[in-house]
């Protein structure tokens, strides 16, 4: 005599079905894959090359960027030259250690990025850093 399982409508299915699952995974794992280059900083900008490492991140620091025209944007809003030491300390609760990475693009003349860096200097923000494109072999 042999035993025969009979499984009766009365047991519960004991095994979860994760396809379902894994599917909407994949969906948001390629949702995410997708839009996190556009949530960078939105000031087209070309960067110069660069073989320094970079710096470490201990808080969301600030953006400045120049753009090939020389105008200044902080984060994704444009503001006046004469304007970004009050909007810079505005938006830092007048706090001087905020982090400031200053983007500038590549055609633009050099004494422009030194002179929004010495302004930035200046209002006595300490920590300003020059943002590059890691060096390509």
């Amino acid at each position: 005599m042999g035993f025969q399982i009979n499984r009766s409508s009365k047991e519960p299915m004991s095994e979860i079905n994760v396809t379902p699952f894994v599917d909407v995974m994949l969906v948001l794992l390629i949702i995410f894959m997708v839009t996190a280059p556009l949530l960078t900083v939105g000031v087209q900008v070309d960067l110069p090359e660069s073989a320094a490492d970079s710096l470490p991140d201990d808080q969301e620091p600030l953006t400045l960027s120049i753009n090939s025209k020389g105008e200044v944007f902080i984060q994704e809003h444009q503001v006046d030259f004469d304007k970004i030491i009050p909007k810079i300390l505005a938006i830092s609760n007048n706090r001087t250690d905020t982090r400031i990475y200053v983007r500038g693009d590549k055609t633009i003349n050099y004494g422009r990025v030194l002179e929004v860096m010495g302004m930035l200097s200046g209002g006595g923000f300490s920590k300003v850093a020059l943002i590059s494109e890691p060096y390509k072999n």
